[in-house]
């Protein structure tokens, strides 16, 4: 164990997974060059060459396509998105050919295609550089999304998701490259479908995805003062998603509340909240609730953004409207 930022994980991860297995390839815009992609691809192309590790044009819809034929011929192609909402361009091949290649074939043919898709967050990006749309994908069938939050699940899921036969799109929020975390050397696979306990309570059970969970667990510090007890669960991966592990932890605190870094309408936090209803909804304290973007466009204003993005003192005021107390009261 040792320190390393999210994006250095990333970077490891993929020079680990190319040293195991020579099918192994990088595809995305600028993945050659000395930045690469927030410095998770820097440096990969002077060790294993531009036949693994391939720059690509401004043509997503090509690129993923592309991802898919080298995955029918025998390789594990990452392909990198540098920004999800351009991502978007290749809608066609992800939901007409990714998602259900395997379905089509009767399950004699795998597609190991593995899609890094990274949102962007801070500095004014803007309405068409910040959309975070997992929602979108963990509705089709097919494929598996994952939402690491630490450094040491990027790296794991990274190499479970390029060993494993089911097509997967991982989404990285920009604002987690610089965090650090303590990452195993060797390589390592981190399973989808396994949530993780980030922090323990009794009194609410706050479930956060991906670049909310930080927040979510300076959240539960600050409440811990406050003589309130809050479980942090992790989903970690959305399809699959580990509904047992948010079940019994909110069987235990009788509350639930959702902060999901996605639009609040028809989004995760609606699924995870109505899940937990159907099973457990007359054993309940009090209605869930849910932290989420509104329902608007990301604004360019540093002032406005600050405003439209929920953070620790967000979840911290949820929390006590659930409790129905005040930081006074408490």
């Amino acid at each position: 164990m040792r320190e390393l930022t999210y994006s250095a994980a990333i970077r490891e991860g993929l020079a680990q997974a190319m040293d195991l297995s020579d099918k192994v390839i990088i595809l995305g815009q600028l993945v050659d060059s000395k930045a690469g992609v927030f410095g998770t691809t820097s440096g990969l192309v002077d060790v294993f060459g531009t036949n693994r590790v391939q720059d690509f044009p401004v043509a997503e819809g090509l690129m993923t396509s592309s991802a898919i034929g080298a995955a029918l011929a025998g390789m594990r192609p990452v392909l990198v998105h540098q920004r999800l909402d351009f991502m978007l361009y290749s809608l066609d091949a992800i939901g007409n050919w990714l998602s259900l290649w395997r379905f089509k074939s009767n399950g004699l043919s795998d597609v190991p295609v593995t899609i890094r898709a990274v949102v962007g967050k801070g500095w004014g990006q803007g309405p068409q550089h910040s959309k975070s749309l997992h929602a979108w994908f963990t509705h089709l069938p097919g494929l598996r999304v994952a939402m690491p939050s630490t450094a040491q699940d990027a790296k794991g899921l990274l190499l479970e998701s390029i060993f494993g036969e089911v097509p997967s799109i991982i989404v990285e929020d920009r604002s987690l490259f610089s965090m650090t975390d303590n990452v195993p050397e060797e390589p390592y696979r981190v399973k989808f479908g396994e949530a993780c306990v980030r922090c323990t309570g009794v009194d609410v059970t706050v479930v956060a995805i991906g670049g909310m969970v930080p927040a979510s667990i300076r959240a539960a510090k600050t409440l811990g003062f406050e003589s309130v007890s809050v479980e942090v669960i992790d989903p970690r991966t959305l399809t699959p998603l580990d509904i047992d592990t948010i079940l019994n932890s909110v069987r235990k605190t009788r509350r639930l509340l959702v902060v999901d870094p996605g639009w609040r309408s028809a989004g995760v936090s609606a699924e995870l909240i109505s899940s937990v209803c159907e099973r457990l909804g007359t054993d309940l304290a009090c209605n869930p609730k849910r932290v989420c973007l509104p329902d608007s466009h990301t604004p360019m204003s540093y002032s406005l953004e600050k405003e439209y993005y929920p953070d620790e003192n967000t979840i911290v005021n949820a929390v006590l409207s659930m409790l129905q107390v005040s930081v006074g009261d408490t």
